[in-house]
């Protein structure tokens, strides 16, 4: 039986196919234009997805390619149930799952669920009047006396969450842009017309759904004033330091308990279909609680993901320790997803400067840690984060803050795919967002043909973890830090697994426990025993044993 035939076999019958899976995630602007328009498309993802097939991973989540007037570039969406032209079309896409699927590999798309754009047929009835049929579906509210916004509550995209409608006046709440109006999860019709979208696509063939801003889709009834947050408290994970956002403590703007009811509504929606969802919780304080909240039982989500490790500071053993050791704490029923790099984050290679023995460590260890992973396209080619000039963005969020946040275009620029060419392969027009100098020499083909490229590295980790049940879908006996080392011992069956991870530049030394162990993992530069009986650590080296 070929590889792509057995794991098709698989996927027929396993429903828990997400629980340790390795999800790829592509951004289809930047992926691979097949067209020559500058702009990568559906049809381009159908042409690399035997690339994706080689590294071993389990499932693609593709970054939205819905109906949009692009303004958050996908992110405002005009027609749930319909491709942008910019993409292609509804077959594209149904090409896009039946490849996939033939080799092996799930498909998972992005669901923006909390808001719509403005130019959605939604908004533009019920903007119309206070009395039509959809007059409820968004969030609007009566202006104070004195004509201000109902109340404090600050959009992640800078200034006030709310914003004036002449037509109805009134205000309209939009947690992003102005042209990003927030659904009223409050009314029923809502949610069904949601749930309706996510039948959609299910019955498209689509295996599941990453769900954007998870925690912002229901907003206290009350519209009660956001507390202040105090400087101490403040945190720059979701949003940059120099945003206000960070001064509030979002207490009623987002994380409502009304929100577990959707999406127990939600999880019964794909329960049939075997799909999956990982949910994106943005929070600077409780992120880790709401992922466990989001995820406890069997009828919430299956997995989400927080911000600990997008976060801007490189993490140390400690830092390590102590998120997996909150984890164990807040979300023990749960399931986490890990990802040190996606669309909205600077690439971590430039965000902790790291050089290349470290990229590999930390591959590695995203590898053994307890939960799922998502890989971020060019990630596993080592990419740096682009300089993209001023009059070269796109992105808004970095046009408001410039320059003291730069947006999110450095880890948006086009894939490398060969260094024939300025474009690196990716298209034959002028790109979207220019293709970095620097990157042409990482290219996918150079990697290739480099058998010491990071790219094979991410290729050899990946199987390690689907080769070894304890490190994709084991228990861990509770992550713990002595000086520069992380180390953690997982279980599955009969099978068991010690990871220890030097999260330094210094050499350590360090002890295996106590038992018999043989040394594995040497295609991925694991430590032996020395002649002292001890592990003499490199910088960044990773010590992977069996318990005989």
């Amino acid at each position: 039986m070929t590889t792509a035939l057995a794991k098709n076999t698989e996927m027929a019958i396993n429903k828990d196919w997400w629980r340790g899976a390795v999800i790829y995630q592509i951004y289809p602007r930047s992926f691979q234009d097949s067209n020559g328009d500058g702009v990568g498309d559906l049809l381009g993802i159908v042409q690399r997805l035997p690339y994706i097939a080689s590294l071993g991973v389990d499932a693609i989540w593709i970054s939205p390619f819905f109906m949009s007037p692009m303004k958050d570039f996908g992110y405002d969406v005009s027609d749930y149930c319909d491709v942008d032209p910019m993409f292609g079309s509804l077959a594209d896409f149904d090409a896009v799952v039946e490849t996939a699927h033939r080799l092996g590999i799930r498909v998972m798309i992005d669901l923006v669920l909390s808001h719509t754009s403005d130019q959605h047929a939604w908004f533009g009835e019920s903007r119309a009047s206070r009395t039509n049929d959809k007059a409820n579906w968004y969030v609007w509210a009566d202006p104070k006396p004195d004509g201000t916004p109902p109340n404090n509550w600050l959009s992640i995209f800078g200034g006030s969450a709310w914003q004036w409608d002449a037509r109805r006046e009134q205000y309209y709440l939009h947690n992003f842009l102005v042209s990003q109006p927030d659904l009223n999860f409050h009314e029923p019709q809502v949610q069904e017309a949601l749930l309706d979208v996510a039948r959609f696509w299910l019955n498209r063939g689509c295996d599941g759904f990453r769900l954007d801003t998870i925690n912002f889709y229901t907003h206290d009834k009350q519209l009660r004033d956001n507390p202040a947050l105090p400087p101490e408290k403040r945190n720059a994970t979701i949003a940059p330091s120099v945003n206000p956002y960070n001064h509030q403590e979002h207490l009623y703007s987002k994380n409502q308990p009304e929100n577990l009811a959707f999406l127990r509504k939600l999880r019964a929606v794909m329960e049939p279909y075997g799909a999956a969802a990982v949910g994106e919780v943005g929070d600077a304080q409780k992120g880790l609680e709401i992922m466990g909240e989001y995820t406890a039982g069997d009828d919430l989500m299956q997995m989400c993901y927080a911000f600990e490790f997008l976060s801007k500071d490189q993490p140390t053993a400690a830092r390590i320790k102590e998120v997996m050791a909150r984890v164990d704490d807040v979300a023990a029923d749960g399931w986490a997803c890990w990802a040190f790099s996606n669309h909205d984050v600077m690439r971590h290679a430039s965000r902790w400067d790291l050089p290349p023995a470290a990229q590999r460590m930390f591959a590695t260890l995203i590898m053994c840690l307890r939960g799922s992973v998502c890989l971020y396209q060019g990630e596993e080619l080592g990419l740096p984060e682009a300089d993209v000039a001023f009059e070269d963005l796109q992105d808004p969020y970095g046009i408001e803050f410039w320059p003291e946040f730069k947006g999110r275009d450095g880890c948006r620029t086009p894939m490398v795919w060969e260094a024939s060419n300025q474009n690196g392969g990716f298209t034959t027009n002028k790109p979207w967002l220019p293709v970095a100098a620097e990157h042409l020499h990482m290219s996918a083909a150079a990697q290739e043909d480099e058998p010491g490229a990071l790219l094979h590295h991410y290729r050899k980790a990946i199987s390690f973890r689907h080769t070894h049940p304890a490190l994709s879908v084991g228990d861990h006996d509770g992550v713990q830090a002595n000086g520069d080392v992380v180390y953690f011992t997982r279980t599955e069956g009969a099978q068991t697994i010690f990871c220890a991870f030097n999260v330094s530049e210094t050499p350590s030394d360090f002890d295996l426990p106590k038992g018999s162990w043989t040394p594995i993992g040497a295609e991925l530069g694991s430590a032996h025993t020395s002649a002292d009986g001890r592990l003499h650590l490199g910088p960044w080296q990773v010590c992977l044993a069996l318990k005989s």
